[in-house]
């Protein structure tokens, strides 16, 4: 008698879900909004989004009606004058009061190592004002979202970059946490 294989793949080219996909599927609906300058940013966004199957975009194409709905949301910024970008300022202000209830939210940002950096002044000033991630968290949990995680930095070498490595990996599996 013949075994029945453990999957039958489809004949046609059209994808259906009776079969395995490298893909990895996405249990809750997400999203990853951020901001980028030189593109670091954007990586940790996009790294996020793939381990936790959904989209990243830029936070000005998104709008706070394309958040209904959402499971989680997850925001990010480059730190730049120890705060977010205007445009994620903007995109958190925009976002109504009560509209993220029921959403687990955590705010990221890309940042310079100050240690590294070995500047007196820029870590007194990293000290007392900080970095985006904390402000971006707590308005998303001032609209009604659940903060489902501390707020995390990930460190750019330089101005511009490249990302530390194992920053990318690292972003991942702080996003996968969610799951």
């Amino acid at each position: 008698m013949r075994k029945k294989p453990l999957y039958d793949y489809p004949t046609n080219d059209y994808p259906t879900n009776d079969y395995p996909t490298n893909k990895r599927e996405s249990i809750m609906k997400a999203l990853v909004v951020y901001d980028s300058v030189f593109g670091n940013t954007e990586k940790i966004a996009q790294a996020m989004a793939s381990a936790l199957g959904c989209e990243a975009r830029r936070v000005t194409a998104v709008t706070p009606e394309q958040l209904a709905g959402l499971d989680a949301l997850i925001v990010g910024s480059p730190t730049q004058a120890f705060q977010a970008l205007k445009p994620v300022k903007a995109f958190l202000k925009g976002i109504p009061a009560g509209s993220l209830k029921g959403v687990k939210v955590a705010g990221f940002d890309t940042r310079m190592d100050v240690k590294e950096v070995n500047n007196a002044v820029l870590t007194v000033f990293a000290r007392a004002f900080g970095y985006a991630a904390e402000p971006i968290g707590k308005q998303l949990v001032k609209k009604g979202g659940t903060q489902a995680m501390p707020p995390e930095g990930f460190i750019v070498m330089g101005e511009k970059g490249p990302l530390r490595d194992g920053e990318l990996e690292r972003a991942a599996a702080w996003a996968g946490q969610l799951l």
